[in-house]
């Protein structure tokens, strides 16, 4: 902030505004740099000769500029659908540094990955397997792959992005018998190099024990394969999840504190176990780019309401809403703002940010103190919108979905173009 105005990389909230209009996303390429490198140095920390790869999760936010950063920092990245897979490729990101997952690849998706090249596919129902394994010997290949386990673990975090407990739709079950027959089932085809297992618990979890027990739980399995087949598996895919900040109030989980815990974990039950330390990867996504990123409405309207009990609250309607920031909509998550244009010494009230479209539940932010002068042509910022916010991003009462500006070095540039009424139309017949 400099003299009430906020500004990112020197340049202005207005002047943002006034070159690429809003509701924009500007995404701090620095910051994401930072953070990506900090994960895999921290792993490497951790681990030492057995640290894997970082993969970098597409679905928190993918383009084909930032498949490129990916891909200059040497580090990988997870894809889950074919549309992620081909973003991946043309920004130059190289198959054996991909891994595709996804509950429901469809035969072409899979075909495709193979054909890609790409280094790991994880499998998740037993038809997978099967159709894995034809789509490998049908090009002549070996795949690797790991197996995503279900752990059992009740993450603390919303119920629908936990994925770790028995009633959900990812993976195989440890505790059910139903990971040992996908072993068992992959071990039948000389089409598939069985890697490992993956794990991912859940996102948006701050705890480092869940991590630690969803380790434990693995490395039993892998105990139980070496004595059954005489060999160990090689390596262990433990997911992403990992918290980030959103609230004054939070503070953002620490690659060095997670990764130091898994790490102490890991090699504690492999030596219970007289087994190698395998090689560990993880998926961080949210980590990366949540807080790289922040969303500039323009206030469009104000109108004070009286509730029921006598008291008021001002809802500030901005040019955005749930089809650019779907995530308060879907299950309440829980945002910040400033005026981003100016300071105001006025008095704070109690405040709903909500959105244009015509659903009583288009609200970026259900309750937050801000100043009573707030009024039309006002700038707001809601930071941390880098994960899941574009990615999610509709075209909900045939609004255009917002462009990604990335600032460096005290310039801003498009990456992600803003769509156009052309664009909304170019699908009719």
């Amino acid at each position: 902030m400099a003299n009430g105005e906020l500004r990112c990389s020197g340049i202005s909230a207005a002047q943002l505004a006034a070159e690429f209009k809003t509701p924009t996303f500007f995404l701090d390429e620095d910051d994401f740099r930072t953070r990506a490198l900090n994960w895999n140095t921290e792993l490497t920390n951790a681990f030492g000769p057995q640290a894997g790869r970082v993969y970098y999760a597409a679905k928190a936010f993918m383009c084909v500029e930032v498949a490129r950063w990916i891909a200059d920092l040497g580090i990988g990245i997870d894809v889950c659908t074919g549309g992620e897979l081909a973003v991946a490729l043309k920004g130059g990101i190289k198959g054996e540094n991909i891994e595709l997952h996804g509950n429901n690849k469809s035969v072409e998706e899979i075909e495709q990955a193979v054909a890609a090249g790409v280094g790991t596919i994880v499998m998740d129902s037993l038809f997978e397997i099967e159709r894995v394994a034809t789509a490998a010997k049908a090009a002549g290949k070996v795949q690797r792959v790991l197996l995503r386990l279900t752990p059992g673990i009740e993450a603390h975090t919303h119920e629908s992005i936990a994925t770790a407990h028995e009633d959900v739709k990812f993976g195989f079950s440890i505790a059910s018998g139903a990971a040992w027959q996908a072993i068992t089932e992959t071990k039948k085809h000389s089409s598939l190099d069985l890697r490992g297992f993956h794990s991912h618990i859940g996102s948006q979890i701050f705890e480092t024990e869940p991590f630690a027990i969803a380790a434990q739980r693995l490395i039993e399995l892998l105990a139980k394969y070496k004595n059954e087949f005489k060999s160990q598996l090689p390596e262990l895919d433990l997911g992403g999840g990992y918290g980030i900040a959103y609230l004054e109030n939070e503070s953002e989980i620490q690659a060095a504190d997670v990764l130091s815990r898994l790490a102490s974990e890991v090699k504690k039950m492999c030596a219970k176990y007289s087994l190698d330390v395998p090689k560990i990867s993880i998926e961080p996504g949210r980590a990366i780019v949540g807080p790289s990123m922040f969303t500039l409405y323009t206030v469009g309207t104000t109108k004070v309401v009286t509730l029921e009990n006598g008291s008021t609250r001002n809802y500030v309607s901005v040019d955005g809403g749930m089809s650019d920031n779907l995530r308060t909509s879907l299950y309440g998550a829980e945002y910040t703002a400033i005026i981003a244009n100016r300071e105001s010494a006025a008095k704070k009230i109690a405040t709903r940010i909500v959105g244009k479209h015509c659903e009583t539940g288009d609200i970026v932010i259900k309750d937050i103190d801000l100043p009573d002068d707030i009024r039309p042509g006002d700038l707001l910022a809601t930071p941390a919108t880098g994960a899941y916010g574009r990615s999610m991003a509709t075209n909900y009462n045939h609004i255009s979905r917002p462009p990604v500006v990335a600032i460096k070095d005290g310039k801003a540039r498009v990456i992600l173009r803003r769509e156009s009424i052309e664009d909304l139309l170019r699908l009719d017949i």
